[in-house]
């Protein structure tokens, strides 16, 4: 190619017959120019030496390894690492690099012992209910914002609700919320979208029902039993069950409560209503690609007084003696699963409990632990507020 322009042809002319750029051709017949072709470097490195001048002298590496050899083997304090190896220099009288270049000595040359972290990757949103993980169903979350203060108004409640994998959110804004509000958002939410196949809370009262009597069955959970929504309750003191909703419950107060000076209740409502649509307007293609949700029956009617049959999960840890408490019982499972994630899975209508493994390293295998047979008893619901 340089031949050929030396000899007459066009740059553009030689990187056309050879197929190359005109960039090229300029490239190579600057880096060839007064010098015969038999002695031009086309090995197209860069110029400039191989090693940099700066670099730690190869024989005092070499010092470096060997006496942390001999200080792991000989050193009273059993001590070896880069400060060791520095205050050993210094005792000789010999030249010692900065600390920061022994480790990088060290670690060079596959010199040091640290353990580093093994990054194992995150298992799949829902993980713990397999069919939710798959992604042929549908998770529902919901939690509270509690006692956010209007200049002037009442101490306002928020109950926030988000879709696992659709990602349509919601938000209601309101003084003091109990059990019975959150049945209607729950209502007006499900009437609008649809019902999911779970529906997720933590362990508030107003969620779960009443903690003083053993085997209570809330409100909630029979809602959910009447429209054929699987309750679960998330495991107390534990991260990463509730990130979906708790992220957005930060997203909620940091663009519509901290963003805005709101006049009153009224417009705080109007504000989170407006900020709800956008929202879904531009996750409309993902709620397109959810799970598809069945609708609420035609003139259906709650009754919260009829007996609970249905299926409700329970996430738990078990204690230092492998029995985990949920329904006002300890319910041995496993001495050998000690201090580790079960999901209790609690059949009302077939009266059994169901307690499976779980592990974030391998979500995909949730074994049986142990079924234990259970009854609930059939007393009068406790007209009480939660």
């Amino acid at each position: 190619m340089v031949q050929a322009v030396r000899e007459g042809l066009s740059r553009r002319a030689a990187a056309r017959r050879f197929r190359v750029s005109p960039g090229q051709v300029a490239f190579w017949v600057k880096r060839a120019a007064g010098q015969r072709l038999d002695g031009v470097d086309f090995s197209n490195r860069p110029p400039g030496s191989r090693c940099s001048p700066q670099r730690t002298p190869a024989a005092l590496e070499q010092r470096i390894l060997r006496l942390r050899q001999r200080l792991r083997t000989r050193s009273v304090l059993g001590e070896y690492g880069a400060d060791a190896i520095e205050r050993a220099l210094h005792e000789r009288g010999q030249d010692r690099p900065a600390r920061a270049t022994i480790n990088r000595i060290l670690k060079r040359h596959g010199a040091t012992d640290a353990a580093h972290r093994v990054r194992r990757p995150p298992p799949p949103p829902g993980w713990y209910l397999p069919e939710v993980a798959a992604g042929r169903a549908e998770l529902d979350s919901f939690d509270l914002i509690e006692d956010l203060k209007i200049a002037g108004g009442p101490l306002v409640d928020v109950l926030t609700g988000t879709a696992l994998h659709g990602r349509q959110v919601d938000a209601w804004p309101a003084p003091g919320i109990g059990t019975t509000e959150v049945l209607e958002y729950l209502l007006e939410r499900w009437r609008g979208l649809g019902l999911p196949d779970y529906a997720q809370f933590d362990n508030d009262t107003r969620f779960q029902g009443t903690h003083r009597f053993a085997d209570t069955i809330g409100r909630v959970s029979r809602l959910c039993f009447a429209l054929a929504v699987v309750p679960v309750f998330a495991p107390p003191l534990e991260h990463g069950f509730q990130n979906g909703i708790e992220n957005f419950n930060g997203l909620w107060q940091s663009k519509v409560w901290a963003r805005w000076q709101h006049r009153n209740l009224a417009a705080l409502q109007a504000r989170s209503e407006r900020y709800v649509a956008a929202h879904r307007r531009r996750t409309a293609a993902r709620a397109e690609q959810a799970p598809r949700r069945r609708p609420l029956p035609a003139r259906w009617r709650f009754q919260p007084h009829t007996s609970p049959r249905g299926h409700m999960v329970f996430l738990r840890r078990t204690d230092e003696h492998g029995a985990v408490h949920l329904l006002g019982h300890a319910w041995p499972v496993s001495i050998d699963w000690r201090h580790r994630l079960v999901r209790c899975e609690v059949d009302l209508s077939a009266g059994r409990i169901y307690f499976h493994a779980l592990r974030r390293r391998a979500p995909d295998q949730q074994p049986r632990l142990r079924t234990v047979a259970y009854h609930c008893p059939d007393r009068p619901f406790p007209r009480v507020r939660e």
